[in-house]
């Protein structure tokens, strides 16, 4: 039976950092407010003319040498964002042609915060079947230039960067199982609410920025974590102390919490990232997984859970064997 598993991770993010100080002078906010409501201190920030490809090229290109393998024996690409380089072609596609690489499939997943967990289950699927051995996975943002820099409730939280896995098959167990859901009927909840489509004067004018219901969001977030926790466990029949890692989605500390609180697990064994760069969405698990990575924290062998929740609402976890 063939696994698809981790064979290496990298990450970028972008030289300029925004910290809670420097929005201050920009908004009616404060340091203390920020950090005592989401354990953010500081974000990272594109510069101009820097986009998500870009972010992504560097992030890969990590995975690529740390793998240390070519980037022609990638043959599936698979960028996850909400912040695409243009309509189309998909930034897959611009990724592609940067490593040289052609033929293979190249394609976005789009999910907010949870697309990365999308990517890595479509991915999956593609090495179990045969279609692909050796993927690329991307989560990538330029999240500040949908960002509403009046809007204090939402300035503060979010920030730019990049993350990506080589994920290879394999004979030994590697992402053990996905869970994918979604529901639109919250959509309004957490939304940037015009487009190409709908609103496209809005869109062209530049005023399609990020909109939050901050605690409706946050209620439904720790909610539903807590049952795809309970999900996951009984899909593996495994029980929270098998656990050896929880790598969250790095959206508000609170939320980590909850989660980690809800598999009776100690802060010491979760990943926590966010007050170094802030919400990435799609960039953020695999961001965060890259730094316990490459800082010995997670190590071979280990089992862990993955878990994210985004707008549309989506959400969903991977469980896997590093």
């Amino acid at each position: 039976m063939s696994y698809a598993r981790i064979l290496a991770t990298g990450s970028y993010l972008p030289e300029k950092a925004l910290t809670n100080h420097d929005l201050e002078k920009i908004v009616d906010t404060t340091d203390e407010w920020i950090t005592d409501r989401t354990g953010i201190k500081k974000r990272h920030i594109a510069a101009e003319g820097q986009t998500t490809c870009d972010l992504a090229e560097a992030a890969a290109r990590d995975a690529i040498e740390t793998a240390n393998i070519k980037a022609t024996d990638i043959d599936l690409i698979i960028v996850a964002t909400t912040t695409p380089d243009r309509i189309f072609p998909s930034t897959a596609c611009l990724l592609q042609e940067r490593l040289d690489i052609h033929g293979c499939a190249a394609f976005d997943v789009q999910a907010v915060c949870t697309g990365f967990v999308y990517a890595l289950s479509v991915a999956e699927k593609f090495i179990k079947t045969g279609e692909a051995k050796t993927a690329l996975v991307v989560g990538a943002e330029t999240l500040s230039r949908i960002i509403n820099w009046e809007d204090r409730t939402t300035c503060v939280l979010f920030g730019d960067g990049a993350g990506a896995v080589i994920l290879q098959e394999s004979d030994e167990p590697g992402i053990l199982s996905t869970h994918l859901h979604a529901d639109g009927k919250y959509k309004e909840l957490l939304t940037v609410p015009a487009g190409v489509s709908e609103h496209p004067e809005l869109f062209a004018q530049g005023k399609a920025k990020i909109t939050m219901l901050g605690n409706e969001v946050f209620k439904m977030a720790v909610n539903t974590l807590g049952r795809i926790v309970d999900e996951t466990l009984a899909k593996n029949n495994m029980q929270k102390s098998d656990i050896d890692w929880l790598v969250p989605h790095q959206a508000n500390i609170r939320i980590i919490q909850a989660t980690a609180k809800k598999l009776k697990m100690g802060m010491d064994n979760v990943v926590v990232t966010v007050h170094e760069h802030g919400n990435t969405s799609a960039a953020s698990i695999p961001l965060a997984l890259d730094v316990a990575v490459k800082s010995n924290c997670i190590k071979r062998g280990e089992i862990l859970l993955l878990e994210a929740f985004g707008g549309g609402f989506t959400w969903g976890s991977a469980l896997l064997k590093y």
